[in-house]
């Protein structure tokens, strides 16, 4: 009847759940087999997968704990059971099995619950037990040599039932006493051979759960007493077969939409506002694997790196495909003075505001930085104030060495252009073919993606000795034309030295010199494509068709040809996955990808939100992070990682601050390290009221495609109450949906609780949302409706060379991409000293380029860089280690 009761539980379970595979896997120490048959056999017939693990007999504890720790880290295991000699039954033992895992409920944890009367798994030989026995009320029950899991277990079992209990060991000297006041004898472990039968009274039950119930022949049982020993074995184990199944329901029912049982940690808010990184090292941060555990990830989904970050791994998108996504809220900005005006830090403050002060699951998602700006001009990048990511000195240096994997990735294959130039001019077809397709171990053979560049070819063949002559040539020379290379070489730092270089000097490289160039590497085409990929198979296909020049008939040149795909996948395999960290008050973020919006598209990866959406649930907030004004990352948001990602924007928020509104109404120049000028540090309405045009244009932008939009008004101590009344008031008046003042920075999540309201109640309005152009339209078309819609500009002008590149590029197939502007972020136009909203300029096309594999076209409007510079003093004048502590210092 148990069999048949769990085989049904599980049917219904794979009929909601069709991918549902349970496995339950059985730990053995010992030569008998017979129990191992009747696993197999129940567990076939309720119909789940088991697998036996049989270790020599007489291994030892620590051997046994150490395959326990192996199954308990395999995720296709969900349930691990025991058989075990007496001896080895320890508590060691037990509870090294993962309490989520441990269908024979044999851990502290599970028993913890049973003694609390809470939902448990009930060891199935307890209930095995129970199940035998019946009328408990008021008879006494003895258990002999009963120690141990099962033994509390029957113990606090019985006395629910009404039974008074009674212990003792085999060699007790009460053991004869008590036998004869008992009604029940409940044995535990095998009989002494002198412990006469005669001790026990005509007429007791008597039932035995030992663990050699199959392998021992009891002689307790040998009078007319009423003996169930042997049945206790087979109930038991289809008990087991129960609780697996169990065990299986409150998975499925645990990745089920959920409030987060969050620990969030308190503020101890102080004034003035310290430093960002005295904020942040006065935070002890939650350990990773908490987090993780709190927001629903499994132990097999996340890879730690330290005590505070962790990767998460792609199959979390498996388990929870058919859970609904949650909001998905963008930040972006007005036009910005060279500080920033603080989205990170509004996007910090939000969903700290949500999770911590309004009980929402949100889930912030933002960039990675980038080194260069970190030592250069900025200093970090991790939010500010009391809404930060935590620990920040991490989050701002190397992270988990995503970027570092993109310069390894991008400086290959520029190694492997300029190598297969060289070699192909100074071999015969021969000797390339010879080098490229080497006999190895006496056999020939094409590795896969040699195949693959074959069927391109349109070669069909997979014998190496078939090819013809016209075949060989055809497939060792790429002819690429240097002349043509788009590719160049990264390095995370600001070096404007290498803005222009000259390679292949030394005299190895035959007199092959060209002119090449560095650029910053979050500005590689393969950080653009980390962050709109959707899966690493798709990476790796975008990875392959990354144009690196032409050929000298005037054809692609890609990666893939190269043959180095695979190799730049394998760079990749970690990069891909998010890296989860915490808010200064203990609430997820994601921090993945880093591509600058000024020269990429400036948003941090589809794959981090896609995760997120699902961890938060169908009511939960995912608030992600566009680059620079809304005029730039925010139209690549919608326009190419939509896109890229399907997902629909529920509500934009755009911030603003009374210093950039001043600067956009007339206000002196705002400089990096330079101290403000009186007009940002005293009220002047008529500046703000001026330069609100800035915030119009942006408001207006946003309404271009059909979302609601939120004002959040980053508050300055030095910023009046009147300036603030006025950009709120100015704001609602343009269309946003809501205008707050927020002072999240001094506050921590408190100080945006009204802000959080507000993109709650804008997240429940009908939105209409919709791109900007066709990808059907010309290239110059959608470049011509940015520039015209979004900048404000009254036409585009194009070079000879941008029209060449376009033509071309059209003729290739590539015109139905989208338009990835590469202009400056100081100023709606082209040229960074005209504020406010700059009207009737022409927009200069210089050039044109395309990312095939990140898969858009972009465009460089007049002489924008893709490697910044140092400053005078840069940053780095005032980071310093503490050789003692090893604490970083000046971060902010």
């Amino acid at each position: 009847k148990i069999i048949e009761n769990a085989k049904k539980s599980l049917a219904s379970l794979r009929r909601e759940n069709p991918q549902l595979e349970p496995t339950l896997a059985v730990i053995q120490a010992h030569n008998d087999d017979s129990r191992q048959e009747i696993n197999k056999n129940f567990a076939k017939e309720v119909g789940l997968r088991v697998t036996h693990i049989c270790l020599p007999e007489g291994s030892s504890k620590d051997e046994i704990v150490n395959e326990i720790l192996r199954i308990n880290e395999d995720p296709n295991v969900q349930g691990l059971a025991l058989d075990l000699p007496e001896s080895l039954y320890s508590s060691k033992v037990l509870n090294a099995v993962k309490p989520e895992k441990d269908v024979d409920g044999l851990s502290d944890a599970n028993l913890g619950r049973l003694v609390r009367g809470e939902d448990c798994l009930v060891p199935p030989a307890a209930c095995a037990v129970m199940r035998l026995l019946e009328d408990l009320g008021g008879k006494t029950v003895l258990l002999v040599g009963a120690d141990g899991a099962v033994g509390a277990a029957l113990q606090c079992m019985l006395q629910r039932e009404g039974a008074l209990t009674m212990s003792c060991q085999w060699k007790s000297p009460q053991l004869q006493t008590k036998l004869h006041h008992a009604d029940v004898v409940v044995v535990g472990s095998t009989k002494p051979s002198d412990v006469p039968v005669s001790w026990i009274k005509p007429g007791t039950t008597i039932i035995s759960y030992s663990c050699d119930w199959l392998s021992e022949k009891h002689n307790c049982a040998q009078q007319n007493n009423h003996a169930a020993e042997n049945a206790v074995g087979s109930l038991a184990i289809a008990m087991r077969m129960q609780n697996m199944v169990k065990n299986m329901e409150r998975w499925i029912q645990s990745q089920q939409y959920r409030k987060w049982d969050l620990r969030c940690l308190k503020l101890q808010l102080l004034s003035p506002v310290p430093s960002d990184i005295e904020i942040s090292r006065a935070q002890s941060p939650k350990a990773v694997d908490v987090l993780a555990k709190e927001i629903g990830l499994l132990t097999d989904e996340i890879e730690i790196y330290g005590k505070t970050k962790a990767k998460v791994r792609l199959s979390l998108l498996e388990r929870l495909k058919d859970q609904p996504d949650g909001k998905y809220v963008l930040v972006a900005g007005i036009t910005p003075t060279p500080l920033g005006e603080g989205k990170s830090t509004v996007t910090i403050g939000l969903v700290q505001a949500l999770t911590a002060h309004l009980n929402i699951n949100s889930f912030a998602c933002l960039r990675q930085p980038s080194q260069g700006p970190t030592f250069g001009v900025k200093g970090g990048a991790a939010g500010g104030g009391y809404a930060q990511v935590i620990p920040m000195e991490e989050f701002n240096l190397h992270l988990t060495g995503d970027i570092h994997a993109i310069t390894a990735a991008n400086n290959l294959l520029a190694a492997a252009i300029d190598a297969r130039i060289l070699h192909e001019s100074t071999q015969s077809d021969k000797a390339l073919y010879n080098r490229l397709v080497p006999v190895v171990n006496g056999v020939r053979a094409f590795s896969p993606i040699q195949l693959s560049r074959l069927i391109r070819l349109g070669i069909n063949k997979t014998d190496p000795g078939t090819l013809t002559e016209e075949e060989i040539s055809k497939f060792v020379r790429l002819d690429i034309d240097p002349s043509t290379i788009t590719w160049q070489r990264v390095v995370d730092t600001n070096d404007r030295f290498l803005r222009k270089i000259t390679v292949g000097q030394a005299n190895t490289e035959k007199g092959f010199v060209r002119q090449a160039q560095f650029d910053i590497a979050v500005a590689s085409e393969i950080m653009a494509i980390l962050a709109l990929t959707t899966s690493l198979q798709d990476m790796k296909e975008r990875l392959g068709k990354m144009v690196v020049a032409n050929d000298k008939k005037g054809q692609l040149v890609t990666a893939e040809d190269l043959g180095v795909t695979g190799a730049l996948a394998v760079l990749m395999k970690d990069a891909i996955k998010p890296t989860l960290m915490q808010t200064l008050e203990g609430t997820p973020v994601f921090v993945h990808a880093g591509p600058f919006a000024n020269i990429a598209h400036g948003n941090s990866s589809v794959l981090a939100d896609k995760i997120a959406l699902k961890l938060v649930g169908e009511k939960g907030f995912v608030v992600t992070e566009a680059g620079f004004g809304a005029d730039i990352g925010m139209e690549k948001f919608f326009n190419i990682k939509c896109r890229a990602s399907g997902l629909v924007p529920s509500v934009v928020v755009l911030v603003a601050t009374v210093r950039a509104l001043k600067m956009h109404g007339g206000g002196p120049n705002v400089t990096a390290g330079a101290p403000l000028k009186k007009e940002y540090t005293e009220e002047n309405l008529q500046l703000v009221a001026d330069g609100c045009c800035n915030l119009q244009k942006q408001i207006q932008i946003t309404q271009l495609f059909g979302v609601p939009v939120v004002v959040a008004l980053n508050i300055f101590k030095t910023d009046s109450p009147a300036e603030v009344d006025l950009v709120c008031k100015i704001a609602k008046q343009s269309g946003a949906f809501d205008a707050v003042p927020c002072n999240h920075w001094s506050a921590g999540g408190r100080g945006a609780v009204k802000l959080a309201q507000a993109v709650e109640k804008a997240a429940n309005q009908k939105s209409s949302f919709k791109y900007l152009y066709s990808l059907e339209l010309p290239i110059v078309e959608k470049i011509r409706i940015i520039a015209q819609k979004v900048y404000g500009a009254q036409d585009i002008e194009l070079s000879p060379a941008a029209q060449s590149q376009i033509d071309r590029y059209t003729r290739q197939g590539f015109g139905n991409l989208p338009i990835c502007m590469a202009k400056t972020h100081l100023s709606l136009s082209h040229q960074p000293e005209r504020k406010g909203v700059p009207t009737g300029f022409i927009l200069p096309i210089s050039d044109v380029r395309a990312s095939i594999g990140a898969g858009f076209i972009y465009p460089l409007v007049g002489t924008m860089s893709t490697m910044p510079g140092l400053p005078t003093r840069p940053c780095f004048y005032d980071i310093d280690l503490d050789p003692v502590t090893e604490q970083v210092k000046g971060l902010f």
